[in-house]
This record gives structure tokens, C-alpha cells and sequence, in this order.
């Protein structure tokens, strides 16, 4: 028997379908020896001054090692079949350890697809595992642990409990703080733009006035543009030019990750976490008429190269689909485009032509064949004819003024015919130069210009790729955590910086300028590639890190200054007597008492640290407990009643939301539905609960929902800005007329 050990069970069940008896396959489901959780588990060897890892098998992982050394005494062949990248290089190579065989000896097998052929090609074509690449990983690994497990205490220590810093992750904070530090100090700027229309009702705009080209920022005020308004209205004007020029759109390259997940964003609305997990699932396998198979290449890549069979091969598609003027006379290869991509990866391109995303949409769930669908159709467009458009404008001059209006049309729709193409025509009429054109009307407008956007979580992956920061597996789990940490939030797209992102990034800037330094980052990457590639010591670039870096922590031990002090205020608290501080948490200033925690009297205060009185407001209610009168308080899950008698008596009662009913009966057991309030939020509750559960988000109607097999009712809602109806069992929504 040959053992296959790869990363993940979904993996291990897709490569089992396609070997014979003589296979077992396992997964060892990520890493299963790594640094400890608990503690640094980096030592200094004080003779060579190296970093040493102690790594080691968590708890959890414990039945996974034995299950997988059990399986390997029985094997003749034990191949490693982690990812081809560095991080399934180091997998293997720790996998190789845990079972205590010599990784030296275990064949390496690699593969970007999980298709028969290809995992049939890689046992045909075995080699050893890279410890170039493993190093690199390991190099990577520890610094991270160095600066996570230095900065993060540091951080907490002085600022918040809970903040952590990272080696990428504070740079890409840094990133999103100078942004917003760009919005708050805009200063907004005037400009007048005028524009007219002409004959034949030809929108044109003014580009030049008394001989001086006009920008956008020109006209500054409204007394200039009424000055050029009085001049304009007294013009005549003709037809001075004609121009048509011919355009080309260019095909799209394929996709890697990072474009991936833009695109994901832009035209899914999906999320770079939610992108890598619905393309790991296409990556490891689904139900296909074959079987279940791999239909994507490895979605972890940044390089654009393609597999020439599979060029071969949709290039044979598209000439029958599409016909012979949709093909290039020769295939289409792009060119590296990010930092250090790794070139021995494909770009992601689907594995089965024949499975075309019609055949798909009856294997595969929403998400998935939306996903699939983008994949299969950009590799696709991306061996198709430019676009041709056909630019046009026309001139209009007067004595003092010169207007241009200018339109498309397309020519040739070519790889727009897979994607669709997203501007519309504009078509200009047929005009002769030298005609007189009658001026129709003039609409002068006042604007002002607009600070730079706010980094959405696509533009910011685009950001960290050209800067070199990163890499393809990371700009997603980095974003995760800034938003995790309360750094950021994500509001409409935007990511927004909080204060406390501002507070760490002016701590990081003083402290740790190379952390935050983008270019720091970047050449860090690039010493990791050179790592990878056998032509760095990866132990000689942890040691030029190390050693400043910890001079830099023991620093700022010293140097920062805590904002977490406790000041004494003078008073003391009314409670138990002791004396009452002004402390610092992250939402800002309180008062709390110093018998903390057997006293846990609190007071609200503002900026300047005055106190705040607790504005109290009374119901008609009294309490069933004491008689006395209950008040109506602010909770985190939103206003409750409480006994003003507090803290004798500290019973409370929920507001009397339930008054709020729906005519629309529970579509399950005909009861009343009644407007609830949960620490999720509000929704629509059946009167019955718990002997009926039914809950909605949005007042049902008494509409059915038109899937089959589904008994649910329609519930009106907005859905990315369209009316819908949306069943509130299968969630099947329809547009609202």
C-alpha cells in the first residue's frame, strides 16, 4: 500500500476517487506541528546567535499524528502532497518530523489542479521536498511570532489590554489611518464646470475660453463663471472638427488571487475571506457529471502563467462558440504583474472546459456558481480578441469659446461577448464641419472637489499588492484581524479606522518606525523571496531583525508613556469609601473605584473628565418585587425597565415591545407575530414560542414562495439597492414590481 498525505479531508476524498486500491489518502488537516500557543517558543542559541523553534504537536492535532504514523508503518511509498507553496512545503516537512520519518526521504508530489491526470502526473513525477522554500516559511513564521508575541504585550501594557501588533498587519493599519489622516485635513476646493447643449441635443463641455485651455479647477468661483456664461451667450458657433479614432479594450489576464478577490468584491459583493473559501471548495472538489473532482486550479497564486493544453483547449472552444474572428491568430500570455509571484504556480483558470458554469449551476450552490462562473469566464475572455471601439468627437468653436462633446460606438464586441461589456454606446449624429450649430442651452454648475475614497477592502488588496506587502494568503486573514481587533470597522464597503487604530499607529510611528514602514514590509517580502530561491541565510536575516527589534521593545518599555495610569481624583466613592480614579478604556475616559474588583462603582464623565449625571427617565410601571418605581434604562441589547431602588433591589423588565403585532398571521401554526427584541436585534417572533419557532427579519406577507418544495411565505425587503421579495425559509428572492 502508497500513502498520499495531504492538507484537508475535502482534498483526501476528491484524490481517493481517482486512484485504485493500492491508495490511501489522509489529510492532516493544516499544520500539525507548530510553535507552541502558550508561550514565545523561540530560544537564541548563544554560540551561533540563531533563533531556534521549538516546535511542537498541539493536543488537538495528537490523534491526527498517530492516525497518520499508524497508516505509514504499513506503506511501502508515503508521499507528501501538501500545497505547492511555501506554506505546504513546511506542512510536509513537518508532517515528515511528527511521524519521525527523514522528510530527505519522503517523494514530494505537487499538482495546481485536483484532476486524475494531474494527480496521476505528479506520482509520475516525484521529487524531494524544498528547504529553501521550508526556511523561508520558517523565517516567516518567526518573525511574525517575534513581533507578535514582543509588540502585542507592549501595546497591551501600555494602551488596552487586548491590542496586538504584526509584522504586515500594523503597516496595512497604517495605510488605512494615513488615508483617513488625507480625509480629515481636506480642505474642499470650488470649481465651476459649464456646460451646454447644442443642436440636435449634443451635450458638450467647455474646454477652452479666450485662447486658454480650461482644466477642471479652472473656473474658481462663481464670478468667473458668470463672466464666461455672458460671453458664451453672446457667441455664435460652428463646427470646427470632426474626429473619429479608432480603439482597442484589452483583453483581461487571467486570475490570481489578489484580482480575484477585487472582482469577487466589486461584482459579488463577496468578502476576501468569503472569496478563499468558496474557491478552496472548487479548488478540493464538488459533485460533477464525472464525479467529484477539482474544477479550479490552486486559488492561492499570483502568478498569470496558463498550462498551454489548457490554452490549446479553450482556444478550440471559443472558435466553435464564438467563431474564427473571436480567436487571436496566437495565444495570449501575460506577463508577471505582482512582486516576487511565484512563477511555478498557474494562474486560476477552471480544470474542465466542459464543465461550463450551465452544466455547473446544476452541481454546485449559489455561491459557488456565481464564483465559477467569474473564474471560467475571465480565463476564457482572456484568450479572446480585443474589444474595437470607435471614439468620436465633435469641436464646437466660437470666438472666445471652444466646446467638445465626444461619444463611442462599438465596433467589434470580441472578449465583451463572454463578459458583457459595461459602458453603452453613445452615439454622436452626423454633422458637417463648417456648419453654423445653434446653441440651445448653457447650465453653469457649482462643485467642489472631494477627498480621497476611503479604502475599500478590494482597493486595499490592490494597494498591498503593488506595494509589495503580503502575500496572496495573507491579504485576507490581514483584513480579518485588523476588523477582529476593533481597528477598523466596515461600513458600506469603507473601511473606517477607529481611534484606537490612530492611537497605536502615532505609538507605532514614534516607537517602531520600520514596523509601520510599507517599504520596510515590502523589502522584508523580498528578502523572504530570496530566501525561497536559496540565495539568503534565512537564520542570517531573522538575526538582523531580531536583535534591533528586541532593542527597540526594551525601549519602549521606558520610553512609552502609559495611557492606561490611573489618576487619583480626590474623592471617594460612595459606596465602600475608597479613593475614586480616572482610567482609560476603549471607549474612552470613566471613573471607577480603586477596591476594584470588590467594588464595582463606575461613573461616566466627558472629555475634560467631568462627570456626567445619568439622566434618569420613569415609566408608569412600579415593580412587582419592592412597589417602588421602575425607570427606563440603556442596555447594550436597548432601553429596559429597571427598580429605581437599586442596588437593594435589582430586578428589571423588559420594554413592552411586544405591542407591536403584524395582520399577517405565522405562516406555521397561524398565531400572532409579534415585533421582538434579541442582542442580534429585532425581528418577528410567533406568540407561541417556544412551542412555535418561526422568526423574520422582515414582516412577512401571505405571498407563497414559487420554489418547489418549499412551503414558505415572501417577506419584502432591499437587497443591494433593488426591491425584492425574499422567502423566509430558502431565502429565494424576486424582484418587487
Amino acid at each position: 500500500m502508497n500513502l498520499i498525505i495531504v492538507e484537508s479531508p475535502a482534498k483526501a476524498r476528491t484524490i481517493k476517487n481517482f486512484l485504485g486500491k493500492g491508495y490511501e489518502v489522509i489529510a492532516s488537516k493544516g499544520h500539525i506541528r507548530d510553535l507552541p500557543k502558550s508561550r514565545f517558543g523561540i530560544t537564541i542559541d548563544e554560540t551561533t546567535k540563531h533563533l531556534v523553534p521549538a516546535y511542537s504537536v498541539a493536543k488537538e492535532n495528537a490523534a491526527t499524528v498517530k492516525e497518520i504514523t499508524a497508516l505509514a508503518k504499513k506503506s511501502d511509498i508515503i508521499y507528501i502532497a501538501t500545497d505547492e507553496d511555501r506554506e505546504g512545503e513546511a506542512i510536509g516537512w513537518h508532517i515528515a518530523h511528527a511521524i519521525k520519518k527523514d522528510p530527505a526521504e519522503l517523494p514530494r508530489i505537487v499538482f495546481h489542479e485536483i484532476t486524475k491526470t494531474a494527480i496521476n502526473h505528479a506520482l509520475e513525477s516525484a521529487r524531494k521536498i524544498d528547504m529553501n522554500m521550508v526556511n523561508a516559511q520558517q523565517a516567516r513564521r518567526l518573525l511574525d511570532r517575534v513581533v507578535g508575541y514582543k509588540l502585542s504585550p507592549l501595546l497591551s501594557s501600555k494602551i488596552q489590554k487586548g491590542l496586538s501588533g504584526g509584522r504586515v498587519q500594523s503597516s496595512t493599519l497604517k495605510l488605512v489611518v494615513d488615508r483617513e489622516r488625507e480625509i480629515r485635513a481636506f480642505v474642499p476646493q470650488e470649481y465651476w464646470t459649464i456646460d451646454t447643449m447644442f443642436v440636435k441635443d449634443i451635450e458638450a463641455s467647455l474646454i477652452s475660453h479666450k485662447e486658454e485651455k480650461l482644466s477642471k479647477l479652472s473656473i474658481e468661483n462663481k464670478k468667473q463663471a458668470e463672466a464666461i456664461l455672458t460671453s458664451v451667450n453672446a457667441d455664435s458657433f460652428i463646427i470646427s472638427a470632426i474626429e473619429t479614432k479608432e480603439r482597442k479594450s484589452a483583453t483581461p489576464p487571467p486570475f490570481m488571487t489578489s484580482t480575484l478577490q477585487q472582482t469577487a468584491s466589486s461584482k459579488l459583493g463577496f468578502t476576501p475571506k468569503k472569496t478563499m473559501m468558496v474557491a478552496q471548495t472548487l479548488y478540493e472538489g464538488v459533485k460533477t457529471p464525472d464525479g467529484t473532482s477539482g474544477v479550479i486550479t490552486y486559488m492561492r497564486t499570483d502568478s498569470l502563467n496558463m498550462a498551454a493544453e489548457a490554452v490549446g483547449a479553450v482556444r478550440g472552444i471559443i472558435e466553435n462558440r464564438f467563431g474564427k474572428k473571436y480567436l487571436p491568430n496566437e495565444p495570449k500570455f501575460y506577463g508577471k504583474k505582482a512582486k516576487g509571484a511565484q512563477e511555478a504556480h498557474e494562474a486560476i483558470r477552471p480544470t474542465m472546459l466542459h464543465f461550463t458554469p450551465e452544466v455547473a449551476a446544476a452541481f454546485l450552490k449559489a455561491d459557488e456558481i456565481k464564483l465559477y462562473r467569474l473564474i471560467y469566464e475571465r480565463f476564457m475572455a482572456c484568450q479572446m480578441e480585443d474589444a474595437r471601439f470607435e471614439q468620436q468627437s465633435i469641436t464646437f468653436s466660437g470666438s472666445e469659446n471652444i466646446y467638445r462633446a465626444t461619444g463611442r460606438k462599438l465596433l467589434f464586441d470580441g472578449f465583451y461577448a463572454v463578459t458583457g461589456a459595461e459602458d453603452k454606446d453613445k452615439l454622436l449624429p452626423t454633422l458637417q464641419e463648417g456648419d453654423k450649430a445653434n446653441l440651445q442651452s448653457v447650465k453653469p454648475e457649482q462643485h467642489f472637489t472631494e477627498p480621497p475614497a476611503r479604502y475599500s477592502e478590494a482597493s486595499l488588496i490592490k494597494k498591498l499588492e503593488a506595494e509589495g506587502v503580503g502575500r496572496p494568503s495573507t491579504y485576507a486573514p490581514t483584513i480579518a484581524t485588523l476588523s477582529s481587533r476593533t481597528y477598523v470597522s466596515i461600513e458600506k464597503k469603507q473601511i473606517i479606522p477607529t481611534e484606537m487604530a490612530f492611537t497605536v499607529t502615532e505609538i507605532l510611528e514614534k516607537n517602531f518606525a520600520n514596523i509601520v514602514d510599507i517599504s520596510f514590509t515590502a523589502n522584508m517580502e523580498e528578502k523572504l523571496d530570496e530566501v525561497a530561491e536559496g540565495h539568503v541565510d534565512w537564520q542570517e536575516l531573522l538575526s538582523d531583525f531580531y536583535f534591533p527589534f528586541i532593542e527597540q521593545v526594551d525601549e519602549g518599555k521606558e520610553k512609552i508613556v502609559s495611557l492606561k495610569m490611573a489618576k487619583p481624583l480626590g474623592r471617594m466613592c460612595p459606596q465602600c469609601g475608597s479613593e475614586l480614579l480616572l482610567r482609560s478604556g476603549r471607549f474612552g475616559q470613566f471613573v471607577a473605584c480603586s477596591g476594584f474588583p470588590k467594588c464595582k462603582y463606575t461613573e461616566q464623565v466627558d472629555d475634560a473628565g467631568n462627570k456626567v449625571e445619568e439622566k434618569v427617565e420613569t415609566s408608569d410601571e412600579k415593580c412587582d418585587k419592592c412597589g417602588k418605581d421602575m425607570v427606563i434604562k440603556n442596555g447594550r441589547n436597548g432601553q429596559f425597565l429597571a427598580c429605581s431602588g437599586y442596588p437593594e433591589c435589582k430586578n428589571t423588565k423588559s420594554m413592552a415591545t411586544e405591542s407591536k403585532t403584524s395582520e399577517v398571521p405565522c405562516p406555521d401554526c397561524g398565531g400572532k407575530l409579534l415585533w421582538k427584541q434579541s442582542r442580534r436585534g429585532a425581528f418577528w417572533g410567533c406568540e407561541n414560542y417556544p412551542k412555535c419557532k418561526f422568526i423574520s427579519k422582515f414582516e412577512p406577507t401571505t405571498l407563497k414562495c414559487s420554489e418547489e418544495k418549499c412551503d414558505g411565505v415572501l417577506a419584502p425587503r432591499t437587497y443591494r439597492n433593488k426591491e425584492v421579495y425574499e422567502c423566509v425559509k430558502c431565502k429565494t428572492r424576486t424582484p418587487r414590481e
